[in-house]
Formats: C-alpha cells, sequence, structure tokens
C-alpha cells in the first residue's frame, strides 16, 4: 500500500465505528473579511472574534471619500469570503474594484443600504441632493451601528454556521455595551441648554447623530468637493454663526482646516479641533481605540464645549471601555 493511501487508511480506522470508513474533516479556515472605515472593522472585530480573519482597507486618519484602493488590496479582496461596505457610495472605488477583482462567490454587504430606506437618506450641506450622494455617516447614530452589528452577525453566521454561537454570543454583548452608550448619550445631550443644542462642523458628519440625539446641525464648512470653502461661503458661515449664537464650532481630526480657525476668530467662539467621525482615538490595542471608544471621546467634547454635564456622561459611559465580560 503507497504510503499516501497507508495514512488516509489508517486516518479512516481511526475514526470509523465498528467499520464504517468515515474521512477525516480538516479544521475550517477563519472566515476572510474586508472591511472599509475603521469604526466598522471595529464593529467586525468585535463580532467576529478570533473566528475571522479581518483586514480594515482604508488606513487610520486617511479621507474615506477619496480613498483609492492600492494594489495590495486587491489580493485582500480577491481571497475575501465577506466584503462589508458601508454603502450610501460612500467607498465607491473599493465597491468596483470588489465585484471585478473580487473572489468568485465573496459576498458583498452594503451596511447602509440595508439600514436606512432611500426615502430617509440625508441631503444637506457636504451632500446637496442634485449629487445624488446621500450623506453617509450613518455609524455616528448608534441605533443605526446597532443595525450594522446585528447585519455583520447575520451574514458571518450565514457563512460561516460551525461559528455561529460565537457569533451571536459576540453580538449579544457588544449590542448591551451600544444600548449603553446610547443611552448614555441620550442622558447626556439633555444636560445642554436646549438653545446650544446645535453643531456646526467642518465636515459634514453629524446629521444622523443629530436626529437620533435631538441635536441641530445648523451648517458645515467643507463644500461637497471636499476642498477648502470659498471666501463668499466663509462670509455665509460667520453670518450663519452669529445668527445661530452658537457656542463652540467643531473641528475634525482627519480635515484640519485653517479657515475654520479664521472663522471661529471672527465670530469669538471656542473651535474645537478634535471631533472624529472615523478616526478611532488611542492606540492601537487601547480599549479607546474602538467605535465605543470615538464616540465617548466626541459626545465627551460636544457636552463639555455646549455647556452640558460631561462628568455626569463620564460616570454613565465609564464602563464601557472595560475588558470583556
Amino acid at each position: 500500500m503507497a504510503v499516501t493511501s497507508y495514512l488516509r487508511w489508517t486516518t479512516y480506522v481511526a475514526l470509523g465505528v465498528l467499520g464504517v470508513m468515515i474521512p477525516a474533516v480538516c479544521a475550517a479556515k477563519p472566515l476572510r473579511v474586508v472591511t472599509t472605515v475603521r469604526p466598522i472593522t471595529d464593529m467586525a472585530q468585535q463580532v467576529g472574534g478570533s473566528a475571522i480573519q479581518l483586514h480594515g482597507m482604508v488606513p487610520e486618519g486617511v479621507n474615506s471619500h477619496t480613498f483609492q484602493p492600492t494594489p495590495r488590496d486587491v489580493r485582500y479582496l480577491a481571497e475575501a469570503d465577506v466584503i462589508i461596505l458601508n454603502g450610501l457610495y460612500l467607498e465607491i472605488p473599493i465597491e468596483k474594484l470588489a465585484r471585478h477583482s473580487g473572489a468568485k462567490g465573496a459576498r458583498i454587504l452594503k451596511l447602509g443600504d440595508q439600514t436606512l430606506h432611500q426615502s430617509d437618506w440625508v441631503y444637506n450641506f457636504s451632500f446637496p441632493k442634485d449629487q445624488g450622494h446621500p450623506n453617509p455617516h450613518l455609524w455616528l447614530n448608534v441605533k443605526h451601528a446597532m443595525r450594522y452589528v446585528a447585519l455583520m452577525r447575520d451574514a458571518l453566521s450565514h457563512l460561516d454556521r460551525a461559528n455561529q454561537k460565537v457569533y451571536h454570543d459576540n453580538s449579544e454583548r457588544y449590542l448591551r455595551q451600544l444600548s449603553q452608550l446610547d443611552a448614555c448619550i441620550a442622558s447626556a445631550v439633555d444636560t445642554i441648554p436646549p438653545a446650544h443644542r446645535k453643531l456646526l462642523t467642518y465636515h459634514d458628519s453629524w446629521p444622523y447623530f443629530a436626529q437620533r440625539y435631538g441635536m441641530k446641525v445648523v451648517g458645515a464648512v467643507q463644500p461637497a468637493s471636499f476642498s477648502e470653502p470659498s471666501a463668499r461661503e466663509v462670509a455665509r458661515m460667520i453670518g450663519q454663526i452669529r445668527q445661530a449664537a452658537v457656542p463652540a464650532i467643531f473641528g475634525s481630526e482627519v480635515f484640519p482646516s485653517k479657515v475654520l480657525e479664521k472663522i471661529a476668530a471672527e465670530t469669538n467662539v471656542q473651535h474645537i479641533k478634535s471631533l472624529r467621525d472615523d478616526d478611532l482615538p488611542g492606540a492601537p490595542g487601547a480599549p479607546e481605540h474602538s467605535y465605543l471608544g470615538m464616540m465617548r471621546a466626541n459626545v465627551y467634547t460636544m457636552v463639555s464645549a455646549l455647556g452640558g454635564n460631561p462628568a455626569a456622561f463620564e460616570a454613565c459611559s465609564a464602563t464601557l471601555l472595560a475588558k470583556k465580560e
């Protein structure tokens, strides 16, 4: 008997019952998952844990709207079992590449498209309706983020039935944390004087957040082209800030802007530079380097600048960054 045949025969005998030949089953490889922006990558990691092999395509601190995939990314797409996108036209180059170069049979999961009906899409300052692409930043509304997690859980469970319990247990734990965060944000916004529950930001990321938590986005500085605003647009913004009487305006970690500094000086309002919509705070591996950590830092910053009670929010959300149960 050939060596290979002998090894196969002995494997069958070792696993057989009363002489019935049962083929040996090799251990399944982790599900290969490709994601895009960092908050979605973190959510996928929370759901998948060690049962998945995860690659986030959009690097830290990079504009996700204009990100172009690299040749290295083609390899990850070609090997992926599932490609998770935000959707709502955020990752057009990645989606095109995924459809042309992705693995045959790989599932493309567009989270935003399965979370919000088209009639509820928001078109606003940097995302005008005449350009056809809605504001895609659904994940800054924690209720929408919870829907994202459920969609990931179901997709991974369908593709990898052997690890269904892992995905469901992980998502159950994570959804409890997100539910707590959602309640803490609502309570924190309630501490802000009603006249100050207004957001004027550089990057137009916050309409779905504002809808959820009773705030109003009164303006965004960055034009739809993602360039710096014109002199006329700056003048209009200055008038808008004065009319709205906002105590602070908010910049972005990913989009530093001297124009916003000038607007703040002209209007004599506080300029906050540290809001993040997809750039996670802290060092990789730290508890705060997560979607939970990003949202906690954002809300603490907003509440502090707009006259709310940041200590109450900090106490409410303190356990969110603790180690897993």
